[in-house]
C-alpha cells in the first residue's frame, strides 16, 4: 500500500515537472535583454507580459495589474485581516549572452537534467515559480489572509528605474509591507570553503553600488619626449596602491557574525574560529578573503576597476586619462567615508574623483523576525536536505534595495539548488537550472503564500 502511494506521488511530481519545464522554457525562449539607453524600446517586455497572461490566466484575472513602462505590479486582494501586505519580487529582463554556449542562450533546451538559457537562474525562473504557485492556489480556491503583491521589473540588470518607480508609487499611496521576498542567495553545498553542508543562503541586505571615475590630467605632448608621472603612470600607481593596500575598514557585522555562527558546526576545526568571532575576529578578517573571496567582500568596501580611456593616438601623450571603478560600499563605512579613504590616495597622484552614480543605502532585514522564521520553515518543508538557512550580506545588487523605503524586512533568496558551475553561469556562459528543483521551488512559494 505504501509502495503504491509513493508511486502515485512520484507520478504526480513527474507530471508537474514535465509541465513546469515546458512553461519555463517558453519564458527563456523570449529574449528580454535590457540595455543602458535613455528611452529603450519596451515592446519585447510587453510581449513577454502577454506570455505570462496566457500562462497564468487565473492570476491575471484575480489580481489588479499595472504596467510601469514594461515593469509590472500585481495585487492579489486578501481577506483584510488587518496585517500589512507582503511582496513577492523577481525580474524578467536579462543580461546579454555573448560567447559560445553549450546550448543556445535563448533555446530553452533540456539536457543533462537541466534547462538551459539566459534567465534560468537570473531570474525568470523565480518569476515563473512565484506566479505558478499563485496560479495553483487560486485554482484550489485559496484566498490569502492579507494582500499579496507581485512585482517584476524590466530594468533590474540596467538602471533599476522600474522597481524604483513602482516603489515610489506605492510610497505615495501609503502602502507599507510587512515583508518582501526577492531574488538573491540560493541553496548551495559548501558555499564557504570548509562548510560541509547544504545551506539556504538568505541575503539580509546588500552593499551599495557607487560608480566612480578617476581622472588624471596633463598638458599632453608627443610620445617621443615623455615627462615623468604622465596620466597613465599616475593612474596605474593609484590603482596598484588601492589594490595592494586596501584603504577600506574591515568589520564583522552582526549579520556576518550570525552567518558564521550558523555555519560553524559544519566547518570542522575551523568552526572554533568562525563560531567565536568575538575572540578570533581579527584572525578571521585576515584569513577569510583567502578562504572565500565572496565572504571576504562582506567585511568591507570593495573597488573594481572596470573601464579606461586615454589618448586616441599611439604616439600622443593624453591630456586626460581616466578609469572607472565600481565601488560596493559596506554598511559600516558607507559611501562618503569610502570615497574619503580613496581621496587620500588619489591626492598623492594628483587624481580627481568624479561620482558618476550614487549608490543606495540598503536596509538590513532582521534574522530574528517572523519573516525570516517563516522563510526557514518554508525551506525545511520543501527542501528537507538543507541543513540550515543562513543570513548573509549580498555583495551584488537587487531591486529590493528600492523597497527598503517601505519595508524593513526584505529577504533576498531564490529557492533553487545550484552548484559552482551554475553560480558562475549567472551573467556568464551556459546559464542553466536543475529540473529537479522546479517542483520544490513552486511548493516553497505556495507555503509562504499560505502562511503569511
Amino acid at each position: 500500500m505504501i509502495g503504491n502511494m509513493e508511486k502515485a506521488i512520484g507520478n504526480t511530481i513527474e507530471k508537474r515537472r514535465k509541465r513546469y519545464i515546458e512553461d519555463l522554457a517558453k519564458l527563456i525562449k523570449k529574449e528580454t535583454v535590457s540595455v543602458f539607453e535613455e528611452n529603450p524600446d519596451i515592446t519585447k517586455f510587453r510581449e513577454f507580459h502577454d506570455i505570462l497572461k496566457e500562462m497564468f490566466p487565473k492570476v491575471f484575472q484575480v489580481c489588479e495589474c499595472e504596467d510601469f513602462g514594461g515593469s509590472i505590479l500585481l495585487k492579489w486582494k486578501g481577506r483584510k485581516d488587518g496585517k500589512l501586505p507582503v511582496m513577492f519580487m523577481n525580474h524578467h529582463d536579462v543580461v546579454e549572452a555573448p560567447g559560445k554556449w553549450k546550448h543556445g542562450p535563448f533555446s530553452g533546451d533540456v539536457a543533462d537534467g537541466r534547462l538551459w538559457g539566459r534567465g534560468t537562474l537570473d531570474t525568470k525562473s523565480g518569476l515563473w515559480a512565484m506566479l505558478q504557485a499563485a496560479q495553483e492556489l487560486i485554482e484550489e480556491g485559496f484566498m490569502p489572509g492579507r494582500d499579496i503583491y507581485f512585482e517584476s521589473a524590466c530594468t533590474e540588470e540596467t538602471t533599476g528605474k522600474g522597481a524604483e518607480r513602482i516603489s515610489r508609487a506605492l510610497e505615495e499611496r501609503n502602502v507599507r509591507f510587512d515583508m518582501v521576498f526577492d531574488e538573491g542567495g540560493m541553496i548551495m553545498r559548501e558555499p564557504i570553503g570548509g562548510a560541509k553542508g547544504t545551506f539556504a543562503m538568505v541575503g539580509m541586505g546588500e552593499k551599495g553600488d557607487c560608480i566612480l571615475k578617476f581622472i588624471a590630467r596633463s598638458a599632453g605632448g608627443h610620445a617621443s619626449t615623455p615627462g615623468k608621472n604622465t596620466p597613465l603612470v599616475r593612474l596605474g600607481a593609484f590603482m596598484a596602491e588601492v589594490d595592494s593596500k586596501c584603504p577600506f575598514k574591515s568589520e564583522i557585522s552582526p549579520v556576518v557574525r550570525e552567518m558564521f555562527k550558523r555555519i560553524s558546526p559544519y566547518m570542522g576545526s575551523l568552526g572554533l574560529v568562525t563560531g567565536h568571532t568575538e575572540i578570533f575576529g581579527g584572525l578571521l578578517k585576515a584569513v577569510l578573503p583567502g578562504i572565500s573571496p565572496t565572504a571576504g567582500a562582506m567585511l568591507k568596501t570593495t573597488l573594481a576597476f572596470t573601464m579606461a580611456q586615454a589618448s586616441e593616438g599611439r604616439n600622443v601623450l593624453p591630456q586626460t586619462a581616466w578609469v572607472v571603478g565600481d565601488m560596493r560600499f559596506s554598511h559600516h563605512q558607507g559611501e562618503a567615508s569610502s570615497i574619503a579613504a580613496l581621496k587620500t590616495i588619489a591626492k598623492k597622484y594628483d587624481i580627481e574623483i568624479e561620482i558618476i552614480e550614487h549608490g543606495i543605502d540598503s536596509g538590513i532585514a532582521d534574522y530574528d523576525s517572523e519573516g525570516f522564521r517563516l522563510l526557514e520553515k518554508a525551506v525545511k518543508a520543501t527542501f528537507p536536505e538543507v541543513d540550515a538557512a543562513v543570513p548573509y550580506i549580498m555583495t551584488g545588487a537587487s531591486d529590493s534595495r528600492f523597497f527598503g523605503r517601505i519595508c524593513k524586512n526584505c529577504f533576498r533568496f531564490l529557492p533553487f539548488q545550484i552548484d559552482e558551475q551554475q553560480l558562475d553561469s549567472i551573467h556568464g556562459l551556459n546559464e542553466n537550472i536543475n529540473i529537479d528543483t522546479l517542483v520544490p521551488a513552486v511548493d516553497y512559494y505556495k507555503y509562504l503564500m499560505r502562511e503569511v
